[in-house]
């Protein structure tokens, strides 16, 4: 960046940054302003699974789901991630679901006992009469610590326990009050209120599932039944030491830093949250919305002659002066649509939802009005730039692979891609287009087509996809590979890992759900080595603040842990390289970054399991020490004492269950 988009940057933020004294205050007072619970140790999903019990910050696994299965087991539904439209809250040690699976209304409450304990609650109610095997209660407990378990039934039962190995193509079949179960280094005991039908399967994965009757066969409408079950886990904490070891000599691609959506859906709350975000984090790229369908609702009329009359919609005015008070901070602004004008699409706008049931997304644009439709969005992008002055580094449909709400097939992707682009060249704007802007990671098919024509790639700025689903380590290498065949930067245009989270926003408070994100984040960099990640969102709409009437919460704005999270790391040096590294402990992610003409280092560590002993090695010589921040359920970007460097070597604590970020301060 230059010296004046660096000046220009200060002034504009040190505005805003008088505009919000009276909530500036929370960045530096301790973890009490969080809504989490600094005590929380059992990992309860939103829609109702328990991923586990943490013990000293160890956790111990297993998955829990609450499953309707049909007669002899030939099917079954179970809760699952964007499968119900759940409800979550939290009350205290209480962590409360509620759902629906084929007409079974679920209450599930989880609340904290003693350390490695939790007490679960289901109130299971049928909305109708219907025959099925049964309603359970499911514990998948992993091969990895218990392919070999002994399960021990408790007094009633009349076989008093199995092992594991043995279990065959036959299910077992017990009435107990609970069981133990001891494996590898793990061990789980669960106690009912009642003596209760347990069935014990095997999967294809060799894990060992272990249903609880909730309701029999034979249902009644309006029939309930509620069970408690204790749960208990213990095993072994894994404290043995990390080590680290950087490759400076090789970096990678760039990373400009953390970047934000702001997409304007809230006009009461979104102000506020904005302000805040951009006053106390460094933002490094924006992405803002082109209400299309509100620029260019008649097609008979063109719409530059309408804004200069005066009759500029005033959600486009909005949306034009969020990107320029981005661009105004010095970031490269990505414009990009939601919406179509009717004029310009196939069928009618409410396509985008009616058939939504149907697994299909939104609408096609009307091929006979292509030119049309080139020409209105590059107005767009010309009046942007002519009255506000920004001049859009890239445009996109969001998410047109699935339909959000323009649905394009890959090849019209492509196509659109070089027709667009080269009316925008046309126009003299250096404005180009994302190649994607995916829904999630594993539609990578839909870019293929443009990688392969050839025609397409001058019009590319950047290729992008959405972290909401399918991000494991061999598809994500696919992203990273791609954007290296046709060297163009990797963004991913909107950060976070639930994207019906909107549904049930307390969980965003959760220090589960801050752990999963910031851990993705630093698989992301790593992995796919981004030029940004685009937070969705830094308004109101997934905020990372709460407080002051977001997500209807009482009290003055105040961060939560994943704006520290955020904001450890987007103290990335600026224009850093990604640092390749070698890992040896699976429990951890981590990235890293140096800007070495500056010799300015980070390094970014998630530690998803106990607290051990970490060393790092590979650090250029000529750094003595780095400062060291700590963000987990108790501390919000703590700076501990700093950690000096001996021989390019650094030796510290690595806290458990938290984000730690070492940066050099030479």
């Amino acid at each position: 960046m230059d010296l004046l988009k660096k000046v220009r940057r200060y002034i504009v933020r040190s505005s805003i940054q008088l505009k919000i004294l009276n909530v500036a205050f929370f960045l530096t007072v301790p973890f009490v302003f969080f809504s989490g619970m600094a005590s929380a140790q059992t990992e309860v999903m939103a829609w109702g699974n328990i991923t586990g019990i943490r013990v000293k910050g160890q956790l111990m696994e297993f998955e829990s789901s609450l499953c309707v299965v049909e007669k002899d087991w030939k099917s079954y539904n179970v809760s699952a991630k964007e499968r119900q439209r759940p409800t979550y809250k939290r009350d205290g040690l209480k962590q409360i679901v509620t759902t629906n699976i084929d007409g079974i209304g679920f209450t599930q409450t989880v609340e904290e006992k003693e350390e490695g304990s939790a007490l679960v609650s289901v109130v299971a109610t049928s909305a109708k009469d219907t025959i099925l095997e049964g309603v359970f209660f499911c514990f998948k407990l992993p091969a990895t610590y218990y392919s070999e378990g002994l399960v021990h039934f408790s007094a009633g039962s009349a076989k008093s326990e199995i092992n594991l190995s043995e279990l065959g193509q036959k299910d077992i079949q017990v009435s107990a009050k609970g069981f133990k179960l001891n494996g590898m280094k793990r061990a789980l005991e669960v106690d009912f209120n009642e003596k209760t039908k347990i069935v014990v399967k095997r999967d294809a994965e060799s894990n060992a599932l272990i249903y609880v009757e909730l309701l029999g066969s034979k249902i009644k409408n309006g029939q309930k039944s509620a069970k408690t079950l204790m749960i208990k886990t213990s095993g072994g904490i894994d404290k043995t030491p990390v080590e680290i070891v950087l490759d400076t000599k090789n970096p990678g691609r760039k990373f400009a830093g953390l970047g934000g959506n702001f997409r304007l859906q809230n006009p009461t709350t979104d102000p506020q949250v904005i302000d805040y975000c951009l006053a106390n984090l460094r933002v490094d790229f924006g992405r803002v919305e082109m209400p299309w369908s509100f620029w260019h609702p008649d097609e008979n009329k063109n719409p530059i002659d309408e804004a200069n009359a005066g009759n500029l919609n005033p959600r486009v005015d909005a949306a034009m002066k969020m990107a320029q008070r981005l661009a105004a901070i010095g970031m490269p602004v990505i414009v990009s649509d939601w919406s179509a004008p009717a004029w310009a699409i196939q069928g009618n706008p409410m396509d985008a939802y009616r058939f939504r049931s149907q697994g299909i997304y939104g609408y096609p644009l009307k091929k006979d009005k292509t030119e049309k439709i080139y020409q209105s969005i590059c107005d767009y992008l010309v009046y942007l730039k002519d009255n506000y002055g920004v001049e859009a580094w890239a445009f996109s449909f969001n998410e047109s692979d699935l339909g959000i709400d323009v649905r394009h097939t890959g090849e019209e992707h492509a196509e659109f891609i070089k027709g667009l682009g080269k009316h925008i060249a046309s126009r003299g704007l250096a404005t180009k287009l994302l190649l994607g802007d995916n829904s999630d990671a594993t539609t990578f098919d839909f870019i293929l087509p443009a990688m392969n024509d050839p025609e397409t790639h001058k019009y590319i700025a950047a290729i992008s996809f959405h972290s909401w689903r399918g991000c494991n380590n061999e598809t994500l290498n696919k992203w990273a590979d791609a954007a290296k065949k046709m060297n163009v930067p990797l963004i991913v245009g909107e950060g976070s890992t639930d994207a019906a989270a909107w549904n049930y926003p307390d969980i965003f408070s959760e220090q589960t759900f801050a752990l999963y994100e910031i851990n993705l984040y630093t698989r992301l960099c790593a992995i796919c080595q981004p030029l940004s990640i685009l937070q969705w969102q830094l308004t109101a709409d997934y905020s990372v603040l709460i407080g002051a009437g977001v997500f209807k919460t009482e009290g003055p704005l105040r961060p939560t842990q994943r704006f520290w999270n955020l904001k450890q790391l987007a103290s990335t040096p600026e224009n850093a390289f990604a640092i390749p590294f070698s890992c040896t402990k699976e429990e951890i992610s981590a990235a890293a970054f140096g800007n070495i003409a500056r010799g300015e280092y980070a390094i970014h560590i998630v530690n998803n399991g106990a607290e051990c002993e970490a060393t790092i090695l590979g650090i250029p010589s000529g750094i003595r020490e780095f400062k060291m921040y700590v963000t987990n359920g108790e501390q919000g970007m703590n700076e501990l004492s700093p950690v000096l460097v001996n021989n390019g070597k650094i030796t510290f604590n690595l806290s458990a269950a938290g984000f730690t970020t070492l940066i050099n301060t030479q």
